[in-house]
């Protein structure tokens, strides 16, 4: 069978820097033609399309993208199993979920499968630009009308593995951090509260990622919520 084409990249506009590199995937060709006219005139390279997930999956492994914009459901494979499959095959890359409803089981299972961003398709393109410069960076991107609900959830609904290991030997400062980072905090508010540098708190994050087998602050918050380390509704000190 012959393998579905991926559509070539049309020629982004490039910047004197190596623009971050995108990879379009959902089935409306009109929502992928209009997304790339605002990434390509934000100066984002948009390497290429795919029409459902299962193509996805293969043009992320051929094109190397810094960030997959995904929809959630397409024919074929949707963007729950393709999210999973392209960062079982490469942890470096980041996904950031799309989808025309805010429905909290939808949002539950992409973040679940490693997506490090979730909006709405009717996002304005101001916000679409932000969201994949904020996840080109390894940092989360979740519509803040999600993020205490979905939290919530997933302290509700633990992973069987959700305990944090016994051997892992956090610091006092460090789960301080991995708390503040649970919060939706910035590195920045991070340090405001405990009087380090912002440069400080990113290479504290930056272990604490290695530390905890987690790719983005998303799965830190996660894995926070999970174990029990933050509960809903519970304040910062």
């Amino acid at each position: 069978m012959a393998r579905p084409r991926v559509a070539p990249d049309r020629g982004g506009f490039v910047t004197a820097s190596a623009p971050t590199r995108v990879l379009l995937v959902d089935d409306q060709e009109l929502v992928r033609v209009g997304f790339r006219l605002i990434l390509e005139r934000a100066g984002l390279d948009v390497v290429g399309e795919a029409a459902d997930g299962a193509v996805g999956v293969d043009a992320a492994a051929d094109l190397r993208p810094d960030v997959v914009l995904m929809d959630i459901r397409m024919p074929v494979m949707d963007g729950i199993e393709a999210t999973r499959r392209i960062l079982e095959a490469d942890a470096s890359r980041r996904v950031l979920a799309l989808t025309t409803f805010d429905l909290d089981e939808v949002v539950f299972a992409a973040v679940r499968a490693g997506a490090s961003g979730f909006l709405l398709k009717d996002v304005p393109p101001a916000d679409l630009v932000h969201a994949v410069g904020v996840v080109a960076r390894g940092e989360a991107m979740l519509a803040p009308t999600v993020t205490a609900r979905l939290l919530e959830r997933f302290a509700a609904a633990p992973s069987p593995d959700a305990a944090l290991p016994p051997d892992l030997d956090l610091t006092e400062r460090e789960v301080e951090i991995i708390r503040l980072v649970a919060r939706g905090r910035s590195n920045a508010e991070i340090g405001a509260a405990l009087f380090l540098s912002e440069s400080t708190v990113k290479t504290y994050v930056s272990r604490l990622l290695a530390k905890l087998g987690a790719h983005d602050r998303v799965q830190i918050a996660i894995l926070a919520y999970e174990s029990g380390l933050v509960r809903p509704g519970e304040r910062a000190e």
